[in-house]
Parts: C-alpha cells; structure tokens; sequence
C-alpha cells in the first residue's frame, strides 16, 4: 500500500503544487502507508534543468518525506516499451493503431473540450485502419510520421462507462468513447504520453493511493480503462495490486483573477515565497485550513507543522471544503501573518 508525489519538473513548485502534496503525503501518512516520489519528467522537451532538485527541496523545506530513492520516468524507457509492445499485441493488434493526423487537422475536426485540455479524437486514423488497411502498411512503410492511438469503447458500446469513488467529490462516471476518445499513447516524436506512463507506473510501483487536483477527474476514468488493459496482458500478476487505487481529487488554487494557478506564475511559486520570508508553517497552516482540517479547532488560519496537520486530517473534513481556492494578490503578506 503506498502514495506517491508525481511533480513534473518543468518549473518550481507553486502554492497550488503545495497544497496537493500536502494532502498527498497526508493521505498516506494518515494510514501508515509509504509514499514514493515519482519525477516525471518523460515530457523531456518541458523539463528545466534542475527543477527536480528544486521540487525535492521545497519538499524537505516543507516536512513531506518520501520513501526510498526517487523514481524518474525519463530512466523507464525501457519499462515503457515492454508495456506497449504487450497492448500492441492484446486482441490481435485491434487495441492500438498508428494516427498520422497532424494537430490542426484533428483540432479542425473534434468538437471543443472545456476545463481540462482533452480535444476528444474524431476517429480519422481508427476508420482508416478498419476501411483500408492496406493503405495504413503504406503510410507505415514510406515511412509517414505517426502517433499511437489507443481505441477504446464507442460511446454506444459495452465497457464505454467508467465509474469510480472519489473521497472528495463522490460518485464520478465518465463515457470514455464520447468524453476522452482515442488518446495518443506514443507520440510522433516517439515520446511516451502522460496517460501512458502514469497508468503503467501506478500499476508497476504498488499506488494505491492516488491524490492529485481535481482536474485530473476525467483522466482518472481513461486511466483505469487502461490499467484494465494492461492487467488482461498479464502485467499485474506478480503479486501488485489488481484493485483500482483509491482515488482523491482536491481543490485547485486560482490566482485572484479566478484563473488555475501555473508554474509561469513565479509570484506565486515556492521560491519567491521563500525569498519574500515565508515560513514552513506558514505554508502548511495556510492549506490546511483551506482543506478544511481546521473545521471546530480554529477560527482562523494558524501556522503549522505537517505533522501537526497529519493530527487534524480527515477526508470527511477535505469533502465538506470541496471548493476551489482564490489566492489573494496579497498573499506574502496574508502568510507572513500567520
């Protein structure tokens, strides 16, 4: 049974990136449990010279350990193509095809996505594949530039819904056919995608504790559709866990103009913060009570350990304070208070 903190290093970590791994490491030290730290850094054009180590210093600086020696994607390359010449292979080849659509051409031809970046693929490639095969083992052998695309369930058909529990926001269903469609799992630079290499590292590295921002709801559905997949190749028999993870999704941090807050936003990243003079506590006073854990003990928000925070957290607290967070524009001076 094990958590994990999963930061991309394309950046310094920022008050929203704090908040998540406090209730990350919360979680799984509130059951006891290990937590690993996972740099994914797969997205190797994204990655900023050291910002791993930036991330694990903010982490110490913090009080959130981890467990054994951190775990970097862009080393399980080979881990990665085991596992897609497994799925390459599963149903005789049927689960995954190539996809020589450009990103204008399927922008041109999906319907637009709000909220958490998914354009729903409109299944050019997957028809080309079923209609003229023969055409695909052209493109492949002139050499065409190409993606792989996982084909999951059409919105009409069997296995197409995917439901969970999540601690925070409850019930989730998603249709995976019309609301994630066929997403990329290798893209054509030969980069392995997000979906991909998360599922495969939750299923191999023993997760089953998965918290993260609420954004990350809808992925959650294909991400478990896909972890099925990989279970049916046999990658999940040596003793791992077949079980789906628990799943918790908390509360993002918007800037005071009601925007998701982002690496770009260096006023706001952990640095700055702790060159304006910033405490520890007063980091983890201020996210924990934005996660509710002060419900019944303080009026106010309090600087604190996250030990001291571990003694105050439940999920029940987390659920009743499910809303999004505003930073005000005063935020050095609003910590600095505390």
């Amino acid at each position: 049974m094990a958590g994990r903190f999963a930061p991309t290093p394309s950046g310094r970590m920022h008050l929203g990136n704090a908040f998540a791994m406090l209730a990350a490491w919360l979680s799984a030290r509130s059951r006891h449990e290990s937590i690993y730290l996972r740099i994914e850094d797969i997205d190797t054009p994204r990655v900023i010279p050291g910002a791993d180590r930036m991330i694990m210093d903010d982490l110490t600086w913090l009080g959130l350990d981890w467990d054994g020696e951190p775990v970097y994607q862009s080393a399980r390359q080979a881990v990665y193509d085991a596992v897609f010449e497994r799925l390459r292979s599963l149903d005789g080849g049927a689960l995954l095809y190539p996809c020589f659509c450009s990103r204008a051409e399927i922008r041109a031809a999906s319907a637009p996505q709000e909220g958490d970046g998914f354009l729903v693929y409109p299944g050019t490639c997957r028809r080309l594949r079923d209609e003229d095969p023969d055409e695909v083992e052209r493109r492949l052998a002139d050499g065409r530039r190409h993606s792989w695309r996982l084909a999951v369930p059409g919105a009409q058909e069997p296995g197409a819904f995917v439901a969970f529990d999540d601690l925070v926001y409850g019930a989730q269903s998603f249709n995976v056919g019309r609301e994630l469609g066929d997403v990329i799992l290798r893209r054509s630079d030969g980069l392995y995608a997000y979906q991909f290499v998360v599922t495969v590292d939750d299923l191999l590295m023993g997760v089953s504790d998965v918290v993260r921002g609420r954004d990350l709801l809808r992925s959650t559905a294909l991400q478990i559709w896909l972890r099925g997949q990989m279970l049916r190749t046999g990658l999940g028999s040596h003793n791992l866990p077949a079980a789906d993870p628990q799943y918790a999704h908390v509360p993002l941090l918007d800037n005071a103009a009601g925007v998701r807050l982002a690496k770009r936003e260096r006023s706001l990243d952990l640095g700055r913060l702790r060159e304006a003079g910033v405490r520890p506590d007063q980091v983890i006073g201020y996210c924990a009570w934005h996660m509710g854990l002060c419900e019944g003990v303080l009026e106010r928000p309090e600087a604190m350990s996250a030990q001291q925070a571990l003694n105050l957290f439940s999920w029940r607290k987390v659920r009743r304070h499910a809303g999004d967070v505003v930073v005000p524009g005063n935020i050095v001076e609003v910590l600095r208070a505390l």
